[in-house]
Parts: structure tokens; C-alpha cells; sequence
């Protein structure tokens, strides 16, 4: 295979006009991409194709990479090359962030015959109609059943932190006009979904015509009938106590994911992030203060380059300090074209692996910590699935709840007695006359 390029295509598939065209979506990485993979199912949909649950079954398989790091370009090319094992009748898509970091890598890989950068993924229903598939009567929204909802609100970064790809993979930095956004808020409320999670690549960022997030914020609450709004994520210096005091109204959740990267200031300034541990504590500080039941989530990058003992111990004991309710780890892994990737000091294999453990043992006794804290609360739960008779979902502070319960609860938000800490989250009791835990 030759000629492929990230955001090009080529149409070598042809189908029986009189068959059904199916599809389906498969996702890696952040909520952006979820929210992105969550469109094109919408457009899909309304070109006529059947979105699908197995790979099996489908005519097509669509994976939305990110390269992040090289475990999720990894992850990209095993998925990629598992799909045609499946189905080798399949046409195998590979599109995103990989795709356009290095799409002639993905089109050589066996079975894969369309790759489209991210400027071009909303044109995937055009680029297989030209293929041959055939398209039918529009479809209702394959998402129904779901309880939450992601839309993206923004995309792209200009930061150019040294470590991080997204700015050269995500270039043009835009934000969805407010009327947009508004009439996707709406119309999920129509489709009967209770919480949606507003992401893009710097949420915080958005802007738009000098609308600002804030205002969008204001907007969606006095617009819409929308239950739960949730942010992806924030900076530490995009809080302020003006912002904060949105959070007044419960509809915002109260869960902050911000992003640290490092505890250390050294790490930080080598990293070009724009904060220091200070303005990161006194933006916790201040969510705190006026939303007292607040999580706050965030990422720790260990092994960057140079990272030493003592900094790894200062990001140890910052975190620690901090108390998050949720922790995500990450080693340290050199991306093509970042000048992290070139930085002397690469930390070895090993260290950032003992670093690593130690950072996922304190995320796990800082989640715990976290949940023992509302134990004989009263909260809403946003229930989602059940399994063996057990029910699980999320409260606004998004702690996982598992009750036990025979009556339907998908989609539902009802009250819920937390009473022990349970698996990954928190054991509770459905206020309604179900047997508990």
C-alpha cells in the first residue's frame, strides 16, 4: 500500500448496493476523542449506517488513535492489526492524532485501507460513501441507552509544553461557536441523557467571538434543562473565585480535574508548564473553599527528563500533601518532534517503573482516603449499568457507587447512603425499598 497520508484517503472498496452498511467505532485516549468518536456515531447514523457492538459484524472498523505516548501508539497498531484478524472482510479505518503524526506507518500495516487526520475525521461518512458503501433512510441516534454525553467544545493548544505532542497533532486552536454548543446540550437533553461532559484539548481556553467559558457556562444552565454539566479539564491558572462561584449551582459538578504533571518546581520549569506548585496549591485552595465537596482529579508525568531523587520525592510528597481524589500516572515516554525527546537525562526503564508504582500506591490510598470522607453521606448517584445484581454510577464528586438492586436504575439519578468503602469506589444503599449492601 502506497499514497497514504495522514488527512487522505483512498476509495478501494466496493459493496453489493442492496447490503446494510455497518460500522464499528473503537477509541483511544482522552475524552476529546470519545466525544469526537461520539460525533461521527451521530453522523454516521444519519448517512444511514448501522452502528454496531462487534467487530464481527461489521463492514467497517474505525479506530480513533492517539499517540500520546508510545504504549497508546502501541495500543493503535495491535487494535489496528486485531480487527483485520477478526474480520479480514472488514475495511479498516485508522484515524486521529496517530494518523496524523505518522499515517504512512498505519497504512502499512496489513488490512488497514483509509487513514484520515483529525482535520478531515468529520468527513469519514462522505470518504466510505465514496468508497462504494451504500447509505439508507437516516437512522435515530445509535447512543441511546447512555448517561452520559460528551461534546467537544474546543480544540487545539499553542502551549507547546516540552514533553507533549497534542499542539503539532492538533495545531489550529478553535472554539465551537455558542449556538452550537447550546443546540448540542438541548438536543442530548432531548435524547433523555442526564449528565454531559464539555472537553476539547484546553477547555479552559475556550473563546469565542469574546465569549468565554464562563459565559458559555451561564448560558448552558439558563438555556437548558440539562441535569449535570461536567468540565474534562482545567489548568490551575484558569481558576479564579469569580469562575469557582458558578459552582454554586449543583448542576455543575463538583469535580476539578487539573492538571499537575509534576509536584516539582524544577521539573515544572524544564517542562514549560505555566505554574509553579504554589499557584497550583492556591487554586485547590480556593476550590475548596467554595465547593467544599469538591474532587479534585489530575496527571503526574514520573521519569521526565532529569527528574531526580529528590524532585521525584518533593512530587511524591506534593501530591501527597494535595490529597486527590484521583490520581492518573504516566511514565515518562519521548515523543517524536518534542524537545523533551531530546533533553539529556532520560531516566531509565527501571526508575520510572519503581516511580511509577509508588505514585499508583499513593493515587490508591489517596482515593480511599477521599471516599472514607462522605461515608454515612446522603449523595445523588447518576447510575449507568448492572452487573450480577450489582449497580454501579457516579456521584457530581464523581466517586463510583455499587448498590444492589432489582428495579431498572439505567439513566436514573436517585439517592444513595454511602456506607463503606467497596472495590474502587464506595458501597451504598439505595434510598428506596431495594436490599443494600
Amino acid at each position: 500500500m502506497t499514497g497514504f497520508r495522514a488527512g487522505t484517503y483512498n476509495a478501494i472498496i466496493s459493496m453489493n448496493s442492496n447490503k446494510e452498511a455497518k460500522v464499528y467505532l473503537d477509541t483511544l485516549g482522552c475524552k476529546l476523542n470519545q466525544a469526537e468518536t461520539e460525533a461521527l456515531a451521530r453522523k454516521l447514523a444519519e448517512t444511514g449506517w448501522r452502528i454496531v457492538s462487534s467487530i464481527e459484524e461489521a463492514d467497517v472498523y474505525v479506530l480513533n488513535t492517539c499517540t500520546v505516548t508510545h504504549v497508546a501508539d502501541r495500543k493503535a497498531r495491535q487494535l489496528l492489526r486485531q480487527a483485520h484478524r477478526v474480520n479480514p472482510a472488514a475495511m479498516v479505518v485508522a484515524l486521529g492524532c496517530y494518523a496524523v503524526r505518522d499515517g504512512e506507518k498505519l497504512a502499512r500495516i496489513e488490512g488497514v485501507r483509509l487513514v484520515i487526520g483529525n482535520e478531515q475525521k468529520d468527513r469519514l461518512p462522505e470518504f466510505l460513501k465514496e468508497a462504494g458503501y451504500p447509505t439508507a433512510l437516516p437512522r435515530e441516534s445509535p447512543l441511546a441507552g447512555r448517561t452520559r454525553t460528551f461534546l467537544k467544545i474546543q480544540d487545539g493548544c499553542r502551549n507547546y509544553c516540552a514533553y507533549c505532542i497534542v499542539p503539532y497533532v492538533r495545531r489550529e486552536e478553535k472554539s465551537v461557536p455558542a449556538d452550537e454548543v447550546i443546540a448540542g446540550v438541548k438536543k442530548r437533553v432531548a435524547e433523555g441523557y442526564q449528565e454531559i461532559v464539555l472537553t476539547g484539548t484546553e477547555v479552559g481556553t475556550y473563546c469565542h467571538e469574546g465569549k468565554t467559558l464562563k459565559w458559555l457556562l451561564e448560558q448552558i444552565l439558563k438555556e437548558t434543562d440539562i441535569a449535570r454539566v461536567r468540565l474534562s479539564s482545567l489548568q490551575p491558572q484558569e481558576i479564579s473565585k469569580e469562575f469557582i462561584k458558578l459552582w454554586e449551582d449543583a448542576r455543575l459538578c463538583p469535580h476539578f480535574h487539573l492538571s499537575l504533571q509534576s509536584g516539582s518546581d524544577g521539573v515544572l520549569k524544564r517542562m514549560k508548564r505555566r505554574y509553579t506548585t504554589a499557584d497550583y496549591a492556591r487554586a485547590v485552595s480556593l476550590i475548596r473553599e467554595v465547593v467544599p465537596d469538591a474532587a479534585v482529579t489530575t496527571d503526574i508525568i514520573v521519569g521526565f527528563p532529569g527528574e531526580t531523587d529528590a524532585e521525584f520525592e518533593g512530587s511524591y510528597a506534593f501530591c501527597e500533601k494535595i490529597g486527590f481524589s484521583r490520581i492518573h500516572v504516566f511514565s515518562y515516554s519521548p515523543r517524536p518532534t518534542t524537545c523533551a525527546a531530546e533533553m539529556p537525562g532520560q531516566v531509565p526503564d527501571r526508575v520510572k517503573k519503581e516511580r511509577s508504582d509508588r505514585m499508583l500506591a499513593l493515587a490508591k490510598e489517596s482515593a480511599r482516603r477521599f471516599h472514607e470522607k462522605f461515608l454515612g453521606r446522603e449523595m445523588d448517584v447518576l447510575w449507568e449499568k448492572q452487573e450480577n445484581g450489582v449497580w454501579s454510577g457516579y456521584t457530581g464528586n464523581y466517586i463510583k457507587v455499587y448498590s444492589k438492586g432489582d428495579a431498572d436504575l439505567t439513566n436514573k439519578l436517585t439517592k444513595v447512603k454511602l456506607e463503606k468503602v467497596w472495590m474502587d469506589g464506595v458501597g451504598g444503599v439505595l434510598l428506596l425499598p431495594q436490599p443494600g449492601f
